[in-house]
């Protein structure tokens, strides 16, 4: 019997992230770069990426202590990424350990902590010897100069950048310690724990953690919500409920008020667990999504509020949405939940409102 499956017909055999990797484009390799820097952020105050034209030999830079602060002396990492189809070797990086002695010589930058080489095929031997030995990296840039450095580094100064004077002493002092590599391994296992991962390499979204249960205190940031629910109980029970205390127990009110919350928060986890596993902007879509797709029915007319607040959660429930990420590990009481995030808010031209002026 065959065992081929109609996923294997449609996209082919999944390929793995150490193979995916080696098959980017140089910026693609650049971004996955700076996404991996993301789970670092204890690490570092801020990122940035800066390859291309005029990087100076920087590609994706973390840094420690603020350059606005200190423009002379802030700590920061360098990651110096090169895709290419070999392991890299010294040849192909001489360039840019001259660039880094010749722009931290002049001062356009401190020196920083460390210096990391970021390749998918890794480093050959003969770099990573060199890495592992300082002062042999150091003998062998000086001799190599002229043919990889001398006018690699910039353009703008005729005839060269020469090994001499000033910049050869600065060169004989530089610590040379402060070079690395980066396991393409390592990256791609640290990658995975970013919201970047199931975007870049698929396979799906982790498991989604359990709900805690609701807080038995009402929060400040559900009020507005709340406030509209009470609003639409008032009406559907021609009665005035100021506080939750006020709903009768046992009644329908009530007990939906429980359920809503109950939504709310799960609505609430599903928000901070795309904020966790998937790219900025995802939830909100979703949001987004259901807000249009029932917005017309906030719209409509209804007996009371009550009736309307339970009409769109109802629908909610059953729209079609197929293209966002969420959809994957979302549920009917997150939908629910969802609506009742677009209620909590309190500004002027927020249409979720459950009891309208009019209504009254």
């Amino acid at each position: 019997m065959s065992q081929y499956n109609l996923a294997q017909i449609l996209v082919g055999y999944p390929v793995p992230p150490m193979q995916r990797i080696k098959i980017f484009s140089p910026d693609e390799w650049e971004e996955f770069v700076e996404e991996w820097l993301t789970v670092k952020k204890k690490e570092f105050l801020d990122t940035d990426r800066l390859g291309g034209a005029g990087d100076k030999g920087r590609d994706v830079v973390g840094y420690v202590t603020c350059p606005k602060q200190y423009p002379d002396s802030y700590v920061w990492d360098n990651f110096q990424c090169k895709h290419y189809d070999h392991p890299l070797m010294p040849s192909d990086v001489w360039a840019e350990f001259g660039k880094l002695c010749y722009y931290t010589f002049i001062g356009d930058f401190p020196v920083p902590r460390y210096y990391f080489f970021v390749a998918p095929q890794g480093l050959g031997t003969s770099l990573s010897d060199l890495l592992r030995k300082p002062n042999n990296l150091k003998k062998e840039l000086k001799v190599n100069w002229d043919k990889y450095c001398k006018h690699k580094i910039t353009k703008t100064v005729s005839g060269g950048i020469s090994l001499e004077g000033e910049l050869l002493k600065y060169i004989d002092e530089f610590d040379f310690s402060i070079f690395y590599k980066m396991k393409p391994l390592t990256l791609v296992e640290e990658h995975a724990k970013s919201r970047y991962h199931a975007i870049r390499f698929g396979g799906g979204l982790p498991n989604r953690p359990n709900v805690g249960d609701v807080p038995q205190d009402i929060a400040a940031s559900e009020l507005v919500y709340i406030s509209k629910l009470l609003d639409a109980y008032s009406e559907a029970d021609d009665a005035e409920y100021i506080k939750v205390s006020d709903l009768p127990k046992g009644k329908a009110t009530n007990k939906h008020f429980k359920r809503a919350r109950k939504n709310f928060y799960k609505a609430e986890q599903l928000k901070q667990f795309s904020r966790d596993t998937l790219p900025p902007g995802i939830f909100e879509k979703f949001q987004g999504e259901i807000s249009s797709g029932v917005v017309d029915i906030v719209d409509e007319e209804h007996e009371n509020g009550f009736v309307r607040v339970k009409t769109v959660e109802k629908e909610a429930r059953r729209l079609a949405i197929t293209s966002n990420p969420l959809t994957l590990c979302s549920d009917g009481e997150d939908r629910a939940g969802i609506c009742h995030h677009l209620a909590n808010d309190n500004s002027g031209d927020n249409e979720f409102v459950w009891v309208a002026a009019d209504d009254d």
